[in-house]
């Protein structure tokens, strides 16, 4: 029996195709295995955001190659951001590498499975599932690449533009989910708030999430990742009182410094943001709100960054994610600035929002001590039951039953900045 492998590294996205593969090879007849040098075809699925990632990527390809002089008879598959419309050079540079698709690009994964002789799949609805081990909670890519272009990213030139499913399509999929044990969906895009705006009649997101509400047996619905500037009144109002959306949202800042943010091109300002918080704050006053941010973009000065530290202090985000900054060839701004703040200054800031942020996710963490948080409980790890509460905080508990799958009251007993910690009551 063929066994596969995948490779995965970078967003929420390339996790949801990663996926999708494993279900189209499943089908096929290969089984999973747990390593990759026991793995008769690996698939690696690639991120170039920033270029530890791209090390990374470089790194394993590497080490594939030895291994490929080992046994010949290993196929290297490659799919992700890595891949763009440079084929041909990735096959004159990369000859390791059995096959390059696009991300999302099934159809050529399934061509090359099918001329290797293996069971025909081009119907991705008649996929067999009875092998795959099912998470709980499961991503569902609703709208791929990106119509944005801020000037650090390099995601709308390798996945291209916006290109919206069909609502009809994922309300489908959602309810198949549902059926196969799923209990909580999150939506992906690039940018999730520009859903609809290239179908016919613009179904926008807030419509999308009222149809999925309707799904008898879905428990929780979330979505990500969300551009401030398309983040619509509508969409606020149904985060509101659709009762299976939950309390938490990823709105990503990246600089609390309005020069900087014109520089990045991210199309709205510091006090535009801050009015936003606001508003989602008021509608939905248990949002718990998570960020990212990115320091020593070029010319960032002292001030700025200043600008931005104060701003994560007045908002206090419950959890903040922080990048350093790293050119990447074909974007503005790789073409128009000068990456001109050292590594050193750069991980001086990091450390910084680190420090703050582990502050206030503490203090706010705190607030659950001694409440009840209702946990969707996804697996365990470490001989602890895990899960996350309807706004984002990881939960964990010690329990002799089998918790997988259940909506658990838990009394909060001990908190942390990253984590939440307490003992099931099965009496609330």
């Amino acid at each position: 029996m063929l066994r596969y492998y995948i490779w995965t590294i970078g967003c929420q996205m390339n996790k949801a195709e990663s996926l999708k593969i494993a279900r189209y090879l499943e089908s096929a007849g290969y089984l999973s295995s747990d390593s990759f040098r026991t793995a008769d075809l690996i698939v690696m699925n690639t991120c170039v955001v920033r270029q530890s990632a791209e090390n990374k990527v470089m790194g394993m390809l590497g080490l594939l190659k030895g291994l490929q002089k080992e046994r010949s008879d290993i196929s290297i598959l490659l799919t992700g951001c890595f891949v763009g419309s440079n084929i041909d050079e990735l096959k004159r540079r990369l000859p390791q590498v059995t096959l390059f698709f696009g991300p999302g690009d099934y159809s050529v994964l399934v061509e090359w499975l099918e001329r290797q002789g293996l069971d025909s799949i081009t119907n991705y609805q008649h996929l067999r599932t009875s092998e795959i081990k099912r998470p709980i909670c499961f991503p569902v890519p609703i709208i791929q690449g990106c119509n944005n272009f801020c000037s650090y990213c390099i995601v709308p030139y390798r996945r291209g533009r916006e290109k919206s499913r069909p609502l009809g399509e994922i309300t489908e999929e959602v309810s198949s989910l549902v059926k196969e044990g799923i209990k909580e969906v999150t939506l992906l895009g690039q940018n999730v708030n520009s859903y609809g705006n290239d179908l016919a009649g613009r179904p926008d997101l807030a419509d999308l999430l009222d149809e999925l509400n309707n799904i008898s047996g879905l428990a929780r619905i979330r979505f990500l990742t969300n551009h401030p500037k398309d983040m619509s009144l509508k969409l606020i109002k149904a985060m509101s009182s659709l009762d299976k959306v939950c309390e938490h949202l990823n709105l990503a800042l990246q600089s609390g410094d309005d020069k900087l943010l014109e520089a990045m091109r991210r199309g709205y300002t510091v006090e535009y943001f801050r009015r936003l918080v606001n508003v989602i704050r008021q509608y939905v006053p248990q949002i718990s709100l998570s960020t990212d941010i990115i320091v020593g973009f070029p010319g960032e000065s002292d001030e700025q960054f200043e600008h931005t530290y104060s701003l994560l202090e007045e908002i206090a985000f419950d959890m903040v994610h922080v990048a350093v900054y790293s050119p990447r060839p074909g974007t503005l701004a790789w073409r128009k600035y000068k990456d001109d703040i050292t590594m050193e200054l750069k991980k001086k800031r990091f450390n910084e929002i680190e420090r703050l942020q582990e502050g206030i996710a503490s203090r706010k963490n705190y607030y659950y001590q001694g409440k009840i948080v209702k946990v969707l409980v996804e697996g365990k790890k470490k001989g602890k039951w895990y899960g996350r509460s309807r706004n984002d905080k990881l939960t964990f508990f010690e329990d002799e039953e089998n918790c997988e799958g259940k909506i658990l009251a838990v009394e909060v007993e001990k908190t942390s900045s990253w984590a939440l910690q307490g003992k099931v009551r099965y009496n609330n």
